[in-house]
């Protein structure tokens, strides 16, 4: 039987799950939309994780992150709950020795994480703008009818780089649009659009900033070369592009599983049966002061297994309270 560790990463646009072993091998990732239903996403990861596995599992530990993540932990029982910029740089510090930038960018947000001598110094988060984001470019890349794989490939056979305006997703696309009408080759545009989100990202996130190499390029958009090659244009060293770039805060809580089940032998993973049971999540607005709270009352199978919400605590102490007379 293998030792495994297990990661879920939570987000408003993708889930992303990773089962590795105790020599920090990945035995299984899934990416999944999230598509605003994060209980369903996280029942679906699973199931396909548990279908590709060939062997029979013992999972010791599960981590979470993401903006999920508490949610994520109480539907699989959860040993470490960790927040994004954690997961991010602990993943980032097993995969390149000495990491002193970590940029990621995803689908609705993007952010920069400074390390110095192991620990994170810094860090900085743009969920404003989406003209810094993978969703920006997926949009861009429709609207002019290219598969999205092939944008990075596009940018780097640009001869003559048109500069697009890219402080704002909107200005930037009438930009293009204008670069368009003048007669520009499409691959120049495509890479003045690069050009633009980085600059964007540097100008925004990184101000004021040391950045240092080595850099590490995580996220979705790490998959595009274009990107990756404006980066190493602007910042003037190389840039790294781990493996599995695309999952590395389910990594980061995997790794971070493994090192609490060093100090707690016993998980609180609820297994994989989870991928059968009925979610169900119901909203109730608490009249007993004037702070009226919104407490989110969580049920599996008809049986309310959380609720929060509440700023006093006393929905959550009557759970606790019911739990305790059935034990």
């Amino acid at each position: 039987m293998k030792n495994c560790y297990l990661g879920i990463d939570v987000g408003s646009v993708s889930t992303n799950i990773v089962l590795m072993d105790e020599d920090k091998e990945i035995v299984g990732k899934v990416y999944t939309k999230t598509q605003g239903r994060p209980i369903d996403a996280v029942q679906r990861g699973l199931k396909e994780i548990k279908s590709n596995i060939k062997e029979e599992i013992k999972v010791k530990g599960v981590g979470t992150t993401g903006s999920g993540r508490h949610l994520a932990s109480m539907i699989v029982g959860g040993d470490v709950i960790k927040n994004e910029i954690t997961a991010h740089g602990v993943a980032a510090l097993n995969f390149v020795d000495g990491v002193k930038t970590i940029i990621e960018i995803g689908g609705q947000d993007s952010k920069i994480i400074l390390l110095r001598d192991g620990i994170i110094s810094d860090f900085a988060m743009n969920t404003v703008c989406a003209a810094g984001t993978g969703s920006f470019l997926d949009r861009q890349a429709a609207r002019m009818g290219i598969e999205i794989e092939d944008f990075g490939e596009l940018a780097l056979q640009s001869k003559n780089p048109v500069r697009i305006a890219g402080r704002c997703a909107v200005f930037a696309e009438s930009d293009m649009i204008h670069k368009q009408q003048l007669g520009h080759n499409q691959e120049d545009i495509i890479k003045g659009l690069s050009d633009a989100l980085v600059r964007n990202f540097l100008n925004n996130l990184a101000k004021g900033k040391e950045i240092l190499g080595p850099v590490v390029f995580q996220g979705g958009v790490a998959a595009n070369v274009g990107i990756k090659k404006s980066f190493e244009e602007a910042l003037g060293v190389e840039v790294f592009v781990p493996p599995h770039h695309e999952v590395m805060g389910a990594i980061g809580c995997c790794l971070l599983a493994k090192e609490n089940a060093i100090k707690n032998l016993q998980t609180n993973f609820s297994g994989f049966d989870i991928i059968n049971s009925g979610y169900k999540v119901k909203g109730i607005e608490c009249q007993d002061c004037s702070n009226m709270c919104e407490v989110i009352e969580i049920l599996r199978d008809g049986a309310v297994m959380a609720r929060w919400g509440d700023k006093c605590g006393k929905w959550n102490n009557v759970l606790k309270n019911e739990t305790e007379k059935l034990a």
